[in-house]
């Protein structure tokens, strides 16, 4: 099981002690580190901070939002940090939500299918550098001629080269239609919940787009990275009741009422009612109660909490249900050891981490 660092996106400020965790992370053998964004601190320039820090973990965006850059403007980002860490970027992106798309970036969240698929082949366009980048669909048009132009844009090939054309795109997804894509155009999945109770429904999903002609890899190519809270510990019960509040966010805060992504994934797996519930109770303000109102195994579902033995236990099994790298959050760098030692297989599993790590 290979273990990727999750660092966030920031609060107020900047998180405290996220450097000792990356260096951390590295010293203990995690093949990744990833950074996220929701509308406060971006994905890219943590890092190409605290990655610089680093020799051999891999760079990841978990998630880069589509609205907050052009696909052009996406791929400068993703092939500087490239050249910057010696080829160990990973570009994680995710289409977010209609709040945070129509409300902060100021755009369109409608056809998020089809606007994925356009910008993910614009930023394959600038990485292979083979000709001048164009965009012939609706949504990222290259050059642009709509409204206000003044008719002297033109086809542009990126100034840099590229340090590699194949730098991995992994797709964030969490209904079957995204994942299917995810399969199809990208080189990874980032599953944000993941249950391996239904492993065999997920990869389903993922054959669908792996199986089409013209996808780019096979499953033996492919990564699914699965965000998962780990924790090594003997009070499994005071971690789990600690984590409902997170739950309780997830399932009643970060979506719109009627069209809550992260709800619709546990609803999948069952919890129907009680989503509904707990959605309700935070909308109404009543946030303690929301975390209350998450079940334990709802919980369990998607987390490996216990002893050393039992987190060993856990990885390997969702390891059996599809799982090449589980992206985990960590307290300290305490946490990060405890959680490398409890790992059932070597992590580095990368063949690109491996060359890496022998370089």
């Amino acid at each position: 099981m290979r273990l990727g660092l999750q660092l966030g996106y920031w609060g107020a400020g900047p998180p405290a002690g996220a450097l000792e965790l990356v260096v951390a992370a590295e010293r203990a053998g995690f093949d990744a580190v990833f950074a996220a964004e929701s509308w406060g601190s971006d994905a890219f320039t943590p890092l190409a901070w605290w990655g610089s820090r680093t020799e051999r973990v891999l760079l990841g965006t978990s998630v880069a939002q589509l609205s907050a850059r052009t696909p052009t403007s996406c791929a400068m980002h993703a092939l500087t940090l490239d050249h910057l860490s010696g080829g160990r970027a990973v570009l994680g992106l995710g289409v977010s939500g209609p709040q945070v798309v129509e409300g902060w970036y100021g755009g369109p969240f409608g056809k998020p299918l089809a606007r994925t698929r356009e910008y993910v082949s614009i930023i394959r366009q600038v990485l292979a550098r083979e000709a001048p980048v164009r965009g012939d669909g609706p949504h990222y048009p290259l050059p642009f001629t709509g409204p206000g132009a003044v008719g002297l844009g033109k086809p542009l090939r990126p100034i840099t080269h590229p340090l590699r054309a194949d730098l991995p795109i992994w797709l964030g997804a969490e209904g079957p239609k995204n994942v299917a894509l995810a399969g199809e155009i990208g080189d990874g999945w980032l599953a944000i919940y993941y249950s391996p109770r239904l492993g065999p429904t997920y990869q389903q999903w993922l054959a669908d787009g792996l199986c089409r002609p013209d996808a780019r890899r096979t499953r033996e190519e492919f990564t699914v990275a699965a965000s998962c809270a780990v924790l090594v510990t003997d009070d499994a019960a005071g971690e789990i009741a600690r984590l409902k509040h997170t739950m309780a966010l997830y399932l009643g805060g970060m979506g719109a009422p009627g069209q809550n992504f992260h709800a619709d994934v546990f609803s999948r797996m069952g919890y129907a009612e009680v989503v509904t519930e707990i959605g309700a109770l935070f909308l109404a303000g009543r946030r303690d109660e929301a975390a209350a109102a998450v079940p334990d195994e709802l919980v369990a579902d998607t987390a490996i909490i216990g002893t050393a033995e039992q987190v060993r236990a856990g990885m390997a099994r969702w390891q059996a249900a599809g799982v090449d790298m589980l992206i985990v959050g960590c307290r300290d760098a305490g946490q990060v050891e405890a959680l490398a030692a409890a790992a059932p297989a070597a992590p580095l599993a990368s063949p690109l981490a491996a060359a890496l790590a022998t370089d």
